[in-house]
């Protein structure tokens, strides 16, 4: 299993670290180190290469004048020495931990590395509270500017710590992250994916939610992970309380956090997402601009060489894979994601209906997730304007495989929400079309299906000429990803306002609308449309009246196409790490063929379709992920699939 872990880190991009705080025995240099020695190995048996402990973890933080004494400087670095010998016994982990060190006449705050028998590394505190209740000054140092050896390593502010396959991690203490350029950042700057902080922060009111946002913000700033250990149990309360607090957050997001307030040790293990961030610090050349302009020089770096990670770890990641990466976690997530992007799409069709002069709009309504959520749109961007709902022509075009159930809703709709409601059947049109063509109505092939797409927009389009109106576009973003449209057809129109909306947020939104409507009949034919089958019913319906033709039958579940585009187009990953991710995210609903079947099915159709996309009607973009050809997604329509093809079929 080690071997299987080895090759995650190498292939699939991730490194297991740790936050931890462990109780302190106050000016005990000997006692800590058991513990921190004790919880690192624990830590190591479970597939840990980095462990962070709290600031002056060796003595403790509250130590006072003691910090000043000869006795406890000598036994800390007579500890810190054992505790190297300690590490030989857990040699796939690293762990950093804080001590006072004495560097000629100055006394400094340090990290100090430790890893496979050795210190390794030293990292001096570069900025020293002096203010309310923290007068570090009165002992301590800044580490600025100081450079050489500390305890037989080298010695910098600046150090970064590299552990092979492209992964460095740089060190702040405490303060330094408080500070208007806090270290982290030239860390990050010069290449350090994962800044690591040593931390004593006592609790006050409100402080924890400013921290967490703190950490958050500047691992989002650096796009990096930032690992947080702050001291605990055992740190002295004459004035201060200390809760014990471990953190770690990737890119803006906390991953993981301990509970506060306990007596024992406390960790949190996350897998760091490194090659995700790497490709997120090369999209955004800005990140490289900066780092132009405010480094000077190469940062000094140390290796760190590590042993294979232990035997007998289970391969599931340690970190959550979300399945829905377009979907919020909560209910309050999805309630405040909801409003803004309704009021994104609502505002761009605003403003393209002042722009054009446009006071009449038609839009195809099928009783199916995406032409309702463009109408509920399309009265938001009316009422914005102070227009008549009236002005909205909603157009139900029966053909041949149009249901009973989709029929109704889609007039319940109309009526409840006080559009203008149209019924213009295309049976006849469409059959007149296959004599003109010569086609067989009796073989449902693409030329059945693609005839009855294109009358329904020439209906639309022609509908819109005569009303000097303006067509809408109902297509999603995953319609657009697999190119599941029809050519000229409902592939086009003249704003296409769920462009950048993928199926699987398009059905949460409905919902959002249902649940807030005031209207029991609009409620009820919302809540029935998200039960509906996707289809785009152009095949006739089964014996019972119901939807024959059902598109995730054919193109795959939506949920796992979503899952695909989000990972290639967010983060530019292969078939591999995709595969390697769904795996994880769905292993409790598909088994890892299905996934491989419909990842090909996806690369395959992507390929294949984008010259549909390089086409593109104009619409807003509400999201990290868009296919718009003229801003976020520019691709020959020629490229060929056959690299990504092969990667997926030698999986």
């Amino acid at each position: 299993m080690g071997k299987y872990l080895d090759f995650q880190y190498m292939q699939n991009g991730f490194f297991r670290v740790a936050a931890v705080t462990v109780p302190v025995a106050l000016a005990n240099p000997a006692e800590n180190i058991r513990n921190i020695a004790g919880a690192a190995s624990g830590l190591s048996s479970r597939g840990v290469r980095l462990a962070l402990f709290p600031e002056l973890s060796v003595t403790g933080y509250t130590c006072g004048d003691l910090f000043h004494n000869s006795t406890l400087l000598d036994e800390t670095e007579s500890a810190l020495h054992a505790l190297a010998d300690m590490s030989a016994s857990f040699p796939s982990t690293a762990i950093v931990v804080g001590a006072p060190l004495r560097h000629g006449c100055k006394l400094l705050n340090c990290a100090v590395t430790i890893a496979g028998g050795s210190i390794l590394a030293v990292v001096p505190k570069t900025y020293i509270p002096n203010y309310n209740e923290f007068y570090e000054k009165r002992w301590f140092d800044s580490g600025i500017g100081e450079n050489g050896t500390l305890l037989g390593a080298p010695m910098s502010a600046g150090m970064l710590l590299d552990f092979g396959m492209g992964i460095k991690a740089g060190i702040e203490i405490c303060e330094d992250l408080w500070t208007p350029i806090p270290p982290s950042t030239r860390h990050a700057l010069a290449g350090a994916q994962i800044l690591l902080n040593l931390s004593a922060s006592d609790d006050l009111i409100g402080k924890y939610d400013y921290l967490r946002n703190l950490i958050s913000q500047q691992s989002a700033r650096c796009i990096a992970a930032y690992i947080y250990a702050s001291a605990g149990f055992g740190e002295s309360s004459t004035d201060l309380v200390f809760d014990g607090k471990a953190i770690i957050a990737e890119n803006g997001t906390i991953l993981s956090s301990s509970p506060r307030w306990k007596e024992g040790t406390q960790s949190v293990v996350c897998d760091i997402d490194v090659e995700n961030l790497n490709r997120d610090r090369m999209h955004m050349g800005s990140f490289h601009d900066c780092a132009q302009a405010e480094l000077a020089e190469p940062a000094p770096t140390v290796k760190v060489d590590l042993a294979p990670a232990p035997a007998g770890i289970p391969e599931q990641l340690v970190r959550t894979v979300d399945p829905h990466p377009f979907v919020p976690a909560s209910d309050k997530e999805i309630d405040i994601r909801a409003t803004e992007i309704i009021n994104i799409q609502a505002s761009g069709l605003a403003r393209r209906l002042a722009a054009t002069g446009c006071r009449k709009l038609v839009v195809g309504i099928s009783g199916g997730l995406d032409s309702t959520l463009a109408l509920l749109v399309a009265t938001r961007a009316f009422d914005r304007l102070k227009l008549p709902r009236t002005g909205i022509i909603g157009i139900t075009m029966p053909g041949f495989g149009t249901t009973g159930r989709t029929h109704s809703n889609a007039l319940t709709l109309m009526e409840g929400l006080g559009v203008t409601s149209r019924e213009i059947g295309i049976g006849n049109a469409v059959m007149q079309h296959f004599a003109d063509i010569g086609h067989n109505p009796e073989v449902h092939d693409v030329t059945y299906e693609n005839s009855q797409a294109r009358e329904r927009t020439q209906i639309l389009m022609d509908v819109a000429n005569r009303e000097n109106g303006m067509v809408l576009g109902t297509g999603d973003l995953s319609e657009l990803a697999l190119g599941w449209a029809t050519y000229n057809g409902d592939h086009m129109s003249m704003y296409g306002v769920n462009a950048s909306v993928p199926k699987t947020l398009v059905k949460y939104l409905v919902r959002w609308f249902a649940d807030r409507s005031d209207n029991p009949a609009v409620a009820n034919a919302l809540h029935d449309i998200i039960d509906t089958p996707i289809s785009p019913e152009l095949i006739p319906a089964d014996a019972e009246g119901n939807i024959a033709q059902k598109t995730e039958d054919l193109v795959g579940p939506y949920e796992l196409h979503d899952f695909f585009l989000y990972h290639m187009l967010r983060f530019g990953s292969s078939p591999r790490r995709i595969y390697f991710l769904a795996t994880q995210a769905f292993k409790d609903s598909y088994t890892p063929e299905t996934i491989r079947h419909w990842l090909r099915i996806f690369f395959r159709r992507f390929f294949n379709q984008q010259f549909k996309r390089s086409c593109l009607p104009d619409g807003p973009k509400v999201g990290s992920v868009c296919l718009s050809p003229r801003g976020d997604w520019r691709m020959p329509s020629d490229a060929t699939s056959t690299l990504w093809l092969r990667e997926v079929d030698s999986l």
